[in-house]
């Protein structure tokens, strides 16, 4: 039998077993801790294995090596404050034997107690007083000056003694094996002595960056031919990279701000070091290359400035970034070397495009005027490198750099206003007839070449690229390629053409021809065009017909409004095309596009009403014509019934009527007896279709008379015709009659009782209305279900009506 623990009792049990196994883990981290002090101290290997008491349970807070290192550090640091203090203020009171005899002792002994240290394996112990041997000898150096020499140029001494310093620090390193600060500590000290000569000179800051770059020269050969271990190595890269660089920024800065060919040569120089260090390093070949493309840029194009007008120095330092490109390239370097060269060229290149394209756009947008020369060779000289990559986003950049280019270009030319704007439209065209047959654009990726390439650029920027086989993805890939190409070229045309169309409305005779040609090109473009392109050249068209009617109307001086009318030609115009083309892609847009230009005629005609009212009822005549059409019935139906009755309102409120059933019940009627035909012929045919446009005539028109009529037999009229629409909708089960009646019975209903609302609310305690508003949302919110069920029910119910 199992006797089950209280709860109780398991706690006890489960808190008992929880401190034995916090016991357990206390001994096992003590033991932990030992064995790591063990491994860590001298001797280990030979140190018996002894057990961890329960006892010594605490953690030990250091090893014994750190604890050494800590110790030896502060000793050595308070044996060099020792010295420090005994060099500036015991000095002057030794004579000159004492001194000598003290710089010699104390000197050699703290060079000479490493080497015993060594043999003995305290190898801490001897790094640290190495270390005080060298701070002697620095201190040294100072003594000397200060007794010795003391008229001696403070610069010129101090780079004499950092040589000489260097040299024996080299030298003892090389000799005393197994310290690890001395030839560190030399590469350093060699940083100051060429510097501090060249400021000693007084001979300039070029001289001084001269200094620097012959420094890191020489850490340069340390770093990658030395055999002095990791350490110095590092040592000596950083140092060239941290002298290297001074000597670089300054003469950068020179070669920008003053005249003179030094400190281009300067970089070039640098250029060569770098070059060699990305060539000897493979590990960090690509950021030295890309500094190395850097310089060059530099250095070269700031030669080329100096021969070269001012406005000519952006393409001059983008021509020495094209050479370099060329090298990565061609000329046979390492992979990796190459990819930091073209690195470095493609951001000098993105630098010029930032320089050029914003003052090309500016003279297109019309803002300023003129361009030179060398804002038009720089995208154009960019579009040629890109030409050179086998890829399709580098051909369509090319094209879009083309487009800024030679768009520009009659400006540059100086070319009077008409042959601008010709040289312009010609351009346009050319884009168009690319985007037309992009075939040209494609030439070099050959379908059995994959877009993104195999060789050249290619195999440089993307290692192990390979071509495909035929009838592989390459086929697949090689082909669309045109389709994208076409899809750009297509891009830069209707760039051009706004352009040009924004150009020409200087004069109307321009506007009138330009958008002329612009209508002509654009049509025969989707005439011969295929897909996507076709269909946007379509509406191109009909965008730049609707601007040539604009223009004709602005020409021979038509009013606003009647330039309204005259629009409605472009509406027409494409029905006209969209009832030859059928159910072609291209026929929906162009129709919508027409469709837009029609709403801009009302637009231009809203300014006189009765013309107004024409245009609404023409445009209902376009749609009424449309919804003919099979495919287009229900959407053009729809338009034609809101555009006449929109038609009428404006026509009678143009004309002041106060009674509009007059007007529209002849309307009304025959279009009712016309939806009842219909209905017999097509029982599946639309309510709103058969009575909606009948209904909507009258009852609209009638319900805004009745707002504004204080009398009641208006009302009172319409309220019943209205009821007897909702009824007949409600029995034939009807869409059109139940909603338009029910609609504005409520409407009417709600007019003739707001009177008496007003007054009874007036007449109300102001506490009522809002507790009846609140049991009212009470009671909505208890029955909230079964509202959604009934609303649902309701919507399903009227969506089975015709």
């Amino acid at each position: 039998m199992n006797n089950v623990p209280s709860p109780a009792e398991e706690l006890v049990i489960l808190d008992r077993e929880l401190a034995r196994l916090d016991a357990r883990r206390s001994q096992l981290l003590a033991r932990r801790a030992w064995l790591l002090s063990v491994l860590y101290a001298p001797g280990a290997a030979s140190a018996p294995a002894r057990p961890a008491s329960p006892a010594s349970t605490s953690a030990v807070e250091s090893t014994p090596r750190s604890a050494q290192n800590v110790l030896l550090t502060l000793g050595g640091v308070l044996l060099a404050v020792a010295a420090i203090a005994f060099t500036l203020v015991s000095w002057g009171s030794m004579g000159i034997g004492g001194r000598a005899a003290v710089l010699t002792v104390v000197t050699a002994g703290a060079l000479t107690a490493p080497v015993v240290l060594l043999r003995r394996r305290l190898v801490s112990t001897a790094e640290a007083v190495a270390a005080l041997g060298l701070l002697l000898m620095v201190l040294d150096a100072y003594a000397v000056h200060r007794v010795a020499l003391p008229r001696a140029d403070s610069l010129g001494y101090a780079a004499g003694a950092s040589a000489v310093l260097a040299a024996l620090w080299a030298a003892y390193g090389a000799s005393v094996g197994g310290l690890r600060v001395p030839l560190p500590v030399a590469v350093v000290a060699g940083q100051l002595p060429l510097p501090l000569w060249a400021l000693a000179s007084d001979a300039g800051a070029l001289t001084v960056c001269w200094a620097l770059l012959a420094t890191a020269g020489l850490d340069v050969v340390v770093a990658l031919w030395a055999r002095l271990g990791a350490g110095v190595r590092v040592v000596a890269c950083v140092c060239a990279c941290v002298t290297g660089g001074w000597a670089v920024l300054v003469a950068a800065w020179f070669s920008v701000v003053a005249d003179g060919a030094e400190p281009a040569v300067l970089l070039l120089v640098a250029t060569g070091l770098a070059l060699y260090g990305a060539w000897r390093a493979p590990a960090a070949a690509e950021a030295w290359a890309v500094v190395a493309g850097l310089m060059a840029v530099a250095g070269g194009g700031a030669l080329v400035r100096e021969a070269v007008p001012e406005t000519w120095a952006v393409p001059g330092y983008l021509l020495v970034a094209v050479a370099v490109c060329a090298v990565a390239v061609r000329g046979g370097v390492p992979r990796r070397v190459g990819r930091g060269l073209a690195g470095a060229s493609a951001g000098v290149q993105v630098l010029a495009l930032a320089w050029a394209v914003p003052q090309a756009a500016a003279v297109l947008a019309g803002v300023r005027p003129g361009v030179p020369w060398a804002v038009v060779a720089v995208p154009a000289t960019v579009a040629g490198v890109l030409v050179t990559l086998r890829s399709v986003p580098a051909r369509c950049g090319a094209l879009a750099l083309a487009w800024v280019a030679v768009m520009p270009l009659p400006e540059a030319l100086s070319l009077p206003y008409a042959a601008v704007l010709g040289t312009q439209l010609v351009l346009t065209g050319g884009f168009l007839a690319l985007a037309v047959r992009p075939a040209p654009l494609a030439v070099g990726l050959s379908p059995r070449v994959p877009a993104a390439g195999g060789h050249g650029w290619d195999a440089l920027l993307r290692p192990g690229a390979a071509p495909s086989a035929p009838g592989g993805a390459g086929d697949r890939v090689g082909r669309d390629a045109r389709e994208v190409l076409g899809d750009a070229a297509l891009g830069g045309a209707l760039l051009g053409a706004v352009v040009v169309a924004f150009g020409a409305w200087g004069t109307e005779a321009a506007a009138v021809t330009v958008l002329g040609a612009l209508t002509g090109l654009f049509a025969g473009a989707a005439f011969l065009a295929r897909g996507t392109r076709r269909t946007v050249a379509a509406c191109a068209a009909t965008v730049a017909l609707t601007g040539f009617v604009g223009a004709v109307a602005a020409a021979v001086e038509l009013p606003a409004h009647l330039t309204g009318v005259a629009l409605l030609a472009v509406p027409v115009v494409t029905a006209a095309l969209g009832a030859w083309l059928r159910r072609h892609p291209v026929a929906a847009p162009v129709e919508l596009t027409g469709a837009a230009a029609g709403a801009l005629a009302v637009g231009f005609a809203s300014a006189r009403p009765a013309v107004l009212a024409l245009v609404l009822a023409l445009c209902g005549v376009v749609a009424a014509a449309t919804a003919v059409r099979p495919e287009r019935r229900p959407a053009a139906g729809y338009a034609a019934t809101a555009l006449f009755v929109a038609a009428t309102w404006v026509r009678l409120a143009a004309s002041g009527v106060s009674a509009p059933e007059a007007y529209t019940l002849p309307v009304t009627v025959p279009a009712l007896v016309v939806g009842v035909l219909r209905r017999r012929r097509d029982p599946a045919a639309s309510s709103w279709t058969a009575y909606g446009p009948g209904l909507a005539a009258t009852l609209v028109p009638s319900l805004a008379a009745a707002w504004g009529d204080p009398d009641w037999p208006r009302p009172l009229l319409l309220g019943v015709a209205a009821l007897a629409a909702t009824l007949v909708g409600a029995r034939r089960r009807l869409q059109a009659p139940l909603l338009l009646g029910g609609t504005v019975l409520a409407l009417v209903a709600l007019h003739e009782l707001a009177p008496y609302v007003v007054q009874a609310v007036g007449a109300l305690p102001r506490w009522l209305p809002p507790a009846l508003a609140g049991l009212l949302l009470l009671g909505v919110g208890a029955t909230y279900e079964q509202r959604l069920r009934d609303a649902r029910r309701l919507r399903e119910t009227v969506g089975r009506m015709r």
